[in-house]
């Protein structure tokens, strides 16, 4: 087939990476003049082991098997990484509670690696940690998501893929068993494939609106949550990832190390209607309530503003978290195209399993 995947961020180049190592002729359409320019260059660079995600969701198969896919492609093309580990903490019975259920959500969906610490067991891991119980993750890390994104496109191009930049897809039509994709810019063209993947993340429902044929009723609201990021001022505290218990929108703000050892602090949840990266200093307040939960040492005026990312989320304030949606041929009917719709957290460590599970959808429609 000839496919063309529109987004090149680190899910999108996975996709087209995969599809090329497969003999189809791939081209990326980005709409920027870099890969991983949206929601891939603004996360925590988190390697996730898979265990809080419901058995059986696309999130909790893809985490768990995209992990170690990860692993295995970071040792084998030299992605820099580091496989830290990280502590899950509780610091009342309200918050044991959800960790336990963390614990056994995790045993559930295959996670390796992980134990059930007593508070004082976890302070003998980190001697700065103040908590009543934590999970222990062993398979959690962390990597350079630009060199990750490099390693793919290099595979990509490798194999006679390519990628377009300043290539914003303006509008998609069927063209007899193929699509026709307008690609707008300062040179616009029309391009006939065989196959097209929206993985164009802060975009894709737009895009999918633009989708002649489409029903526009499987198109789902698209949920802005801003993530803020602070830096820490002074040496580490800690040597793992610490997290606390789980928030409405997120994972709570969470310790995060780079594979310098620099720590930072974030994301928390800030629900917003527009896309905007600005990090207000004013949240730090919030951030020194929740971290003195469990580092009650953190000092006065440790933290700075950093950066901040926005989810793609498909749920907003006090739904159900949304799985992620794959919507193939087999789900609408139209031969040939593939939608991702809400590819968020986890969605770095699932890419290259997504790309397999999008591959393999492409390949049973045609």
């Amino acid at each position: 087939m000839d496919v063309l995947v529109i987004g090149a961020g680190v899910v999108g180049l996975a996709v087209a990476r995969a599809l090329t190592l497969r003999g189809h002729g791939v081209i990326v359409a980005e709409a920027t003049g870099g890969i991983g320019n949206g929601v891939s260059s603004r996360n925590s660079e988190v390697i996730h082991a898979g265990m809080y995600y419901p058995s059986g969701s696309l999130r909790a198969r893809h985490c768990v098997d995209g992990r170690r896919m990860l692993y295995a492609f970071c040792e084998s093309h030299g992605v820099p990484h580091a496989k830290c580990g990280k502590l899950i903490v509780a610091t009342d019975d309200l918050e044991q509670a959800k960790i336990e259920g963390i614990y056994e959500q995790g045993l559930a969906n295959g996670v390796e690696g992980l134990s059930f610490l007593t508070g004082e067991e976890a302070r003998a891991l980190e001697p700065n940690l103040v908590c009543t119980g934590a999970v222990l993750s062993r398979e959690t890390g962390i990597v350079d998501s630009h060199a990750l994104m490099l390693a793919l496109q290099g595979d990509l191009e490798s194999a006679g893929g390519a990628i377009a930049f300043h290539a914003p897809v303006a509008r998609i039509a069927r063209e007899g068993a193929g699509w026709n994709v307008h690609v707008g810019g300062e040179e616009p063209t029309d391009l006939v494939v065989d196959a097209v993947v929206n993985a164009a993340g802060l975009g894709a429902q737009a895009l999918a609106r633009a989708t002649d044929g489409y029903p526009a009723g499987r198109v789902p609201k698209l949920v802005l949550a801003k993530g803020n990021y602070f830096g820490c001022l002074g040496k580490p505290a800690f040597s793992r990832l610490i997290y606390p218990a789980p928030v409405d929108g997120g994972l709570g703000t969470h310790v995060t190390l780079d594979l310098s050892g620099r720590m930072r602090f974030g994301p928390d949840v800030e629900w917003i209607d527009r896309e905007e990266y600005e990090v207000d200093p004013r949240r730090a307040q919030s951030f020194y309530a929740s971290i003195r939960r469990y580092w009650p040492e953190l000092p006065d005026g440790a933290l700075v503003p950093d950066y901040s990312g926005i989810r793609p989320k498909l749920t907003g304030a006090g739904e159900k978290a949304a799985d992620f949606m794959i919507d193939g041929p087999a789900e609408h009917g139209l031969t040939g195209l593939v939608q991702l719709f809400g590819i968020e957290s986890p969605g770095l460590t699932a890419s290259l399993a997504i790309a397999e599970d999008v591959a393999a959808r492409l390949a049973a429609s045609v």
